[in-house]
């Protein structure tokens, strides 16, 4: 029997690596054979193999990184710039599984003021936590939160290893307002192990402190890489701005 044309072949291609990614045999973050690996299974030149990952990265099904390969790209969440986050709810609106592992946890009065997007004086009662959230068994934000314990005293005994503390003020503490600050930055050795990405990827970061009337309920700065979230904002005339 000839060979299949290059143009069925890079079809089939791409149509056994959807079909991985669609039936969950394939995850988000799993990384995809290589360009090599797949000359060697399908028979096939490179340009083939190239022009089904490159159908596959526009579909957006992959992603391919520079001198580490392609992976299977992550569920991108679209949200409102100024709602607060409850990654629970946007994982079970997409139909996906989420799950909350907390890193860390103390009780401190901060000896110095706190150098974040928004000051803490030095000597506040803080509880600190680190944790991950993730949806489908990959992390998609890692969290560092500091909630004030003189507002919320009730967060001192809260066990937060598999509650989101977010999730869980968003219930129990009414709140009055929240600001938000949307940066970026470049991912250390540790929050690149942590979310699974290469030291020096690109990181959307938001930072936000959640208020009551003129009091800190709590302050969170979340590290999300970078493609995984949209911010949208939806404007009328006469928004204030201009």
């Amino acid at each position: 029997m000839p060979d299949a044309p290059a143009a069925s072949l890079h079809q089939r291609i791409y149509g056994d690596i959807e079909g991985g990614i669609l039936d969950g045999r394939l995850k988000p973050g799993d990384r995809i054979p290589s360009e090599h690996e797949l000359m060697e299974v399908y028979g096939c030149s490179r340009m083939t193999v190239s022009k089904a990952l490159t159908a596959l990265a526009a579909a957006g099904l992959i992603e391919r990184r520079r001198r580490a390969g392609s992976f299977v790209t992550r569920p991108r969440i679209e949200r409102t710039v100024m709602e607060i986050q409850d990654f629970a709810v946007e994982a079970a609106r997409a139909g996906r599984s989420y799950a909350y592992v907390q890193l860390s946890r103390e009780v401190l009065r901060l000896p110095e003021a706190q150098g974040s997007a928004f000051p803490v004086p030095a000597g506040t009662e803080v509880l600190r936590m680190e944790g991950l959230h993730r949806i489908d068994g990959a992390a998609v934000a890692l969290e560092r939160r500091l909630v004030m314990l003189e507002a919320v005293p009730a967060a001192r005994e809260m066990d937060f290893s598999t509650t989101a503390p977010g999730r869980w003020l968003l219930q129990q503490v009414p709140w009055s307002d929240a600001v938000h600050v949307i940066g970026a930055g470049l991912a250390d050795a540790p929050i690149a192990r942590l979310l699974n990405l290469d030291r020096g990827d690109a990181l959307l970061i938001l930072d936000r402190e959640t208020r009551q009337g003129a009091r800190t309920i709590t302050q969170v700065r979340l590290f999300h890489p970078a493609g995984l979230y949209r911010f949208v904002g939806r404007f009328s005339p006469g928004t204030a701005g201009g």
